[in-house]
């Protein structure tokens, strides 16, 4: 377990380098979370220094890593969460200055909003954790990578930094999701009109809910519970693209509908 000063420490810097949109290397082996425990202390203090820095409060969630595509790409088996700031979630349709950006990459999502809290005491699953969703979400995950060479950081570095999450865009809410198979729907992305990759909600671990029921486990356990009001990115049905200054990125999702971010 990291020390308290190894923590901050490590949080100081990753923050730094969102400050200062400079790409940074590998921790400090003395200040570098050891396993996905300290990989999450890091995280929570990363984000209590960005929001006393004028960047906000965290919003909402992302899970990482919940596709076969996205884990042979990131050559990562099991799940990974990261927080999205307030005021880099967009409704429908989002501008975004590309230049913000140290190297950007989008993701084909499902997301959900929360009705209700998901507090500690339960051991969630795929069936009970849906009592405490809205609406569920097309949308856009908007990555950043920060890194000189992500490939070269160990997972749980990627995990202190919110594992890539820089923004994103949640299409219309529809609040009539019981009447959906979630599972099957397809959904695909285009980048400047061509098609990128496609893919079902089943590709997130058989049922995008099985997603959010481990956030709501992981963050229930650790005694930071979701949140009624907060909305969390399940996973991305496509690999994720890494794209120019000037892309025009749309998303659409069968009977959830379309999300489109520009560039």
């Amino acid at each position: 377990m990291m020390s308290a000063s190894a923590i901050d420490g490590a949080a100081k810097r990753l923050a730094r380098g969102r400050l200062e949109g400079a790409r940074l290397g590998a921790l400090p082996q003395t200040s570098r979370p050891g396993d996905e425990a300290d990989a999450y202390a890091v995280q929570e203090r990363l984000h209590a220094i960005l929001s006393a820095a004028g960047r906000g409060h965290v919003a909402g969630h992302k899970v990482g890593c919940t596709t076969e595509v996205m884990q042979r790409y990131l050559k990562i088996d099991n799940p990974c969460s990261g927080a999205i700031f307030d005021g880099l979630a967009h409704q429908g349709d989002g501008a975004f200055a590309h230049g913000d950006f140290q190297h950007l990459g989008v993701e084909c999502e499902i997301a959900v909003s929360l009705a209700a809290d998901l507090p500690g005491g339960h051991v969630y699953d795929q069936e009970s954790v849906g009592d405490a969703v809205r609406t569920v979400m097309a949308a856009i995950e908007v990555v950043n990578d920060r890194f000189i060479d992500y490939r070269s950081i160990d997972t749980p570095t990627l995990i202190a930094d919110d594992f890539f999450a820089a923004g994103c865009v949640l299409g219309r809410p529809v609040s009539d999701w019981r009447d959906l198979d979630l599972a099957t729907l397809p959904g695909h992305m285009s980048i400047n009109g061509k098609e990128v990759g496609k893919g079902l909600g089943g590709d997130i671990l058989g049922h995008p809910f099985v997603a959010l029921a481990w956030l709501a486990n992981r963050r229930a356990e650790a005694g930071l519970p979701l949140r009624a009001g907060e909305f969390v990115l399940l996973g991305s049905l496509v690999q994720t693209q890494w794209v120019e200054r000037g892309a025009l990125v749309e998303v659409e999702i069968a009977e959830l509908g379309r999300a489109v971010a520009r560039f």
